[in-house]
């Protein structure tokens, strides 16, 4: 089949759904596995989790004690954390220390508290009218299996924030911090290198600070009013409750993540992750078994996602990810939900061409699921016998490498090969 030259690699992935049905249904048969066809009754369908998380429905690992977003009153008043009273300091960090630092940065115009110009929110919106920019991330920890959630994230590239302070010199890194309670035991930080914070390659993804999410003003619990957003990385990069910028010439990273041994330059990693609606559930014979979760499209793109079912018998062990039963299995291809009516389905106001690593001109993803961001899948399993199944799934990369691959130190991101155990009886 010849591909459509005006189609874009997501929408290639509809066409492909008839392939991917027709090689579902042959590695079912060969498994032993019943899998639907158009030939039989479709069973009921499987259910997804929304395209766009609510705000309110993200899964929060808010830090601080107390954690910022349960601040009233005069107290968040004071931390700076109403629309109001935000106010983000910027300036250049007088650190020396020879002999990897033996200038110090400097910038031509801070921006400070003490000098009666901190950025507020009204100029950081003023500047979003010639640079806002809107991405769809997925939120995803770097110690936790699951994803958090998904949105569209709205604000103004860090590049032109910097820019309100004039000429620069002598600058390797961006550290930032949020608020964090006014103690220094608290403070939570990261960074970026100059070269990711003032230049991008033409269509791709900036450092930025939002201010909105799904259309709405970021809530409190999000890090609003503002927080940063690096839109490649694990969330931890993406601090909450913005309130401090330096530029620096120490060229170390400062990650309060890399003091726990994780890696503070972490991408998201390409995974497929398994809904736990399946664990434990106990299915009459006869009825179809979804298998449902999300993918995240990580730094190498996802190519596919695949999916083994097998039958066992008391408490089996846990098989390693690189078992030679996993390595050998059957696995079998999984579908992709289709893409939404992205003019429905983004916030109003929302041009889904403006959308980063959106198609310019069809307004349509680049990848799918997008790139950095996330979609669900399924696979309907039929004619199981009575018994206990285990059901996996996995994603495979544009490079050809299977979860956990290429990547599989759960240091730098949980993307373990995940499995659900469920019953048939009859």
């Amino acid at each position: 089949m010849n591909p459509d030259p005006d189609e874009s690699p997501a929408e290639a992935v509809s066409r492909r759904r008839f392939l991917h049905t027709t090689a579902l249904g042959a590695g079912a048969a060969a498994a032993g596995l019943g899998v639907a066809s158009a030939a039989e009754p479709a069973p009921a369908a499987p259910e997804f989790r929304p395209f766009l998380t609510p705000d309110a429905d993200f899964f929060d690992v808010s830090r601080g004690n107390p954690k910022p977003h349960t601040l009233t009153g005069e107290a968040l008043v004071k931390a700076r954390l109403t629309p109001e009273s935000w106010r983000c300091e910027i300036t250049a960090d007088p650190f020396v220390e020879r002999p990897h630092t033996k200038v110090a940065a400097t910038l031509e115009t801070p921006l400070t508290l003490d000098g009666g110009n901190a950025l507020d929110l009204p100029a950081l919106r003023e500047l979003g009218q010639k640079h806002e920019v809107h991405f769809l991330k997925a939120m995803q920890c770097l110690n936790i299996d699951t994803p958090l959630g998904q949105g569209l994230w709205t604000g103004v590239p860090l590049r032109e924030v910097l820019g309100l302070c004039g000429k620069m010199s002598n600058v390797r890194r961006v550290y930032y911090r949020g608020f964090h309670n006014d103690n220094p035991n608290q403070i939570f930080q990261s960074s970026v290198s100059y070269t990711q914070c003032f230049e991008t390659a033409p269509g791709d993804l900036p450092v930025f600070l939002a201010y909105r999410l799904n259309g709405g003003p970021l809530s409190l619990e999000r890090g609003g009013p503002v927080r940063m957003i690096v839109p490649w990385s694990h969330f931890y990069k993406s601090i909450k409750w913005l309130r401090q910028i330096f530029v620096t010439n120490d060229p170390r990273n400062n990650d309060t993540y890399a003091e726990g041994n994780n890696d503070p330059d972490s991408f998201l990693k390409t995974a497929a992750y398994v809904d736990k609606s399946l664990e434990g559930r106990k299915f009459p014979a006869g009825q179809a078994v979804h298998l449902t979760g999300q993918v995240i499209g990580g730094l190498s793109g996802v190519a596919r996602v695949e999916f083994w079912v097998r039958r066992v018998e008391g408490e089996p062990p846990p098989l390693a990810d690189d078992a030679p039963e996993l390595l050998g299995a059957p696995w079998q291809p999984c579908e992709l939900e289709e893409q939404p009516d992205w003019q429905t389905m983004l916030p109003d106001g929302v041009d889904p061409r403006r959308v980063l690593a959106f198609d310019s001109r069809r307004g349509v993803p680049l990848a799918w699921p997008p790139r950095y961001g996330m979609c669900s899948y399924f696979a309907t399993v039929k004619d199981l016998k009575p018994g206990r199944y285990e059901a996996r799934a996995r994603s495979v990369d544009l490079n050809g490498y299977a979860q956990p691959e290429p990547r599989p130190l759960q240091k730098n991101g949980k993307n373990a090969i995940q499995v659900r155990r469920f019953e048939v009886v009859g």
